[in-house]
């Protein structure tokens, strides 16, 4: 099996495993036990803090969750007043949105263009005296487009809102902005473990607890942490940071490869220039998308983001770029990083063109 389908989760890194095995097999203290063994747990749990927080911005606070939708709802949630956000989001932010707008809270959800980006004047014209929150992803995760996360950063700070960044998909790939006020992260999608993700809160930002419970983790996330899983995301985040400019080579490379192998008849979906690499969200007119995947069972692609898969519904990032229904359908995102080779990408680039072509000459 190929695996390219790095932005639904990525390869764990042998090294986040490692570090993971003492905690699973010996270290089973509770890291918020003031005992040896749990100030030991809560050692190595700090230890994961400082290496997460390596890739943040300065001046804020890190508070383990259970991954980046707890991250999320968290808070958008746990500020006031109208939310301001972008059509493509993933679902944790407009599902969550969509709940607080429910409940009465003001709220606008701005377009983007063909290109995946939002329109500067439509967000100068929507952010204004007033708003509490702005919402906005880093990286697309489905089309892989780059937000002007800075710009809107200081739209907000502007009216005197906060900003809320989902840098799940760009976390240890590229910087993420020092005006974030709030910044939710992910392990799974940075070679750690699955079930441990993070709320970066800069000092002196109010955040109401999502969950009530005991308040372990500052700013008043109430739950145990799993010294385990902290290990793991520590030792991954430490790697994005020590591998990025490796990471980021590779990718560049691969995309330029891949984009040459697919050819013209293939069209990318969403900006070119302001895009990580590492997505390669592609159409082709006429593909039936869940024949070509049943023919290309040894290769693990995504048709849609992974977050939606079973629901039935076409993809909501496709058609805010102004794709129909049918053009939506014929789209298929490749995944590729750390572990992906250059010979095994193209080996599946030429296989998926191979099953297309077929299917345009009715094999």
């Amino acid at each position: 099996m190929t695996y390219l389908d790095y932005q639904a989760t990525t390869p764990l890194a042998p090294e986040a495993l490692e570090a993971m095995l003492p905690w699973l097999r010996d270290g089973h203290a509770n890291p918020h036990s003031a005992h040896r063994e749990g100030r030991r747990a809560r050692a190595a749990v700090e230890v994961t803090r400082a290496r997460v927080a390596a890739l943040l911005p300065h001046g804020g606070q890190t508070a383990f969750t259970s991954g980046a939708t707890e991250a999320l709802n968290w808070a958008i949630k746990g500020t006031t007043g109208p939310i301001v956000t972008i059509a493509t989001e993933h679902a944790a932010v407009l599902d969550t949105v969509a709940a607080e707008a429910a409940r009465g809270r003001p709220v606008t959800v701005l377009p983007v263009g063909a290109d995946g980006l939002v329109d500067p004047e439509a967000a100068r014209t929507a952010i204004v005296p007033g708003t509490g929150l702005v919402a906005a992803m880093l990286v697309n995760n489905e089309i892989g487009v780059v937000q002007p996360i800075a710009a809107l950063a200081d739209l907000a700070h502007a009216a005197g809102a906060s900003m809320l960044c989902d840098a799940v998909q760009g976390y240890g790939r590229m910087p993420v902005p020092e005006g974030c006020d709030l910044v939710a992260i992910s392990a799974h999608k940075v070679y750690g473990p699955k079930g441990i993700g993070a709320l970066w809160v800069r000092d002196g930002v109010a955040l109401a607890p999502l969950m009530h419970g005991g308040g372990q983790e500052a700013p008043g996330r109430s739950g145990t942490l799993s010294p385990a899983l902290c290990a793991g995301f520590g030792v991954a985040a430490a790697l994005m940071r020590d591998r990025r400019s490796a990471d980021m080579s590779a990718v560049d490379r691969m995309w330029r490869a891949a984009l040459d192998r697919l050819g013209p008849i293939w069209k990318v979906n969403g900006s070119i220039a302001a895009r990580y690499h590492g997505n390669l969200n592609v159409r082709r007119d006429g593909l039936d998308v869940n024949r070509l995947m049943s023919q290309c069972r040894d290769i693990a692609f995504s048709a849609g983001s992974a977050c939606a898969s079973g629901s039935g519904r076409s993809s909501h990032v496709l058609r805010a770029i102004g794709l129909t229904e049918a053009a939506v359908r014929t789209s298929v995102r490749i995944g590729f990083g750390r572990y992906t080779t250059e010979a095994e990408l193209i080996a599946a680039i030429d296989t998926i063109v191979a099953a297309a072509d077929a299917q345009r000459n009715g094999i």
